[in-house]
């Protein structure tokens, strides 16, 4: 079983590409957050000032490191990068957009903290607060939560959450490869194989249009449908 956590150090990983708007933005309400923390923003090759905005908040924001991708890899390289800078004892998946807010930190954490779980899911589909948008991005993603539950017998409601809170040491225990969006089934499906505790918690979300930068769109769907089938092969392999 986990055992609690006093006063741990956050590692708050938030993949960034193109997001020049926003990115400032996003990593001041981080760092308000009171909590001990180190930030570790990765720059994942982004063809606008996303960087040079990164590299002076990086001599603002004491608590922020920057590490940069000379081309874009996708979301799932992105986290790998941040992983392996990762020096706390949990780990927060931070977006860098607005859609999802640091001030659920505090709910994030609780089950973590108190020894009940390895593995934190923030669902947008448990009672929060959210913008009202787009009903087939709704049905998409209770269809791949539904195939990925099949594949893992987790019940969870929103397997492709941004917010997935752990252990540190929980990454030693998974072979993760997906470089794009399939992270989100393949991180799922090894923590279902290693049968860690996993407990789900009501976030807001703020979700935004394509016209205001959203990113994901109906091709990262069909991969993580070869994803969720992937990985369950390959997680059964790993338990």
């Amino acid at each position: 079983m986990p055992k609690p956590l006093v006063d741990p150090l956050l590692s708050v990983v938030v993949p960034v590409y193109n997001e020049e708007t926003f990115a400032e933005v996003l990593l001041r309400r981080v760092a308000a957050q009171p909590h001990r923390m180190e930030i570790i923003a990765v720059d994942d090759g982004s063809s606008d000032g996303t960087l040079a905005v990164l590299r002076r908040l990086e001599g603002e924001i004491d608590r922020l490191r920057v590490v940069a991708h000379p081309e874009n890899r996708g979301k799932g390289a992105a986290l790998r990068t941040g992983f392996a800078e990762a020096r706390g004892d949990i780990v927060i998946i931070q977006d860098a957009d607005l859609e999802y807010d640091p001030k659920d930190y505090p709910i994030l954490l609780e089950p973590l903290l108190d020894g009940r779980a390895d593995v934190v899911y923030g669902s947008r589909f448990l009672g929060g607060p959210h913008r009202v948008l787009y009903f087939h991005h709704y049905l998409g993603n209770k269809a791949l939560t539904l195939l990925s539950n099949l594949a893992t017998n987790l019940n969870l409601t929103d397997m492709e959450t941004c917010y997935k809170v752990f252990r540190r040491e929980v990454l030693a225990e998974l072979d993760l490869e997906s470089d794009r969006f399939g992270f989100e089934p393949e991180f799922t499906a090894q923590v279902a194989a290693r049968r860690l505790a996993v407990y789900e918690v009501p976030i807001s979300y703020s979700g935004r249009t394509y016209e205001e930068g959203k990113k994901i769109t109906w091709r990262d769907g069909v991969e993580a449908l070869w994803v969720i089938f992937r990985a369950k092969r390959r997680a059964g392999r790993l338990g």
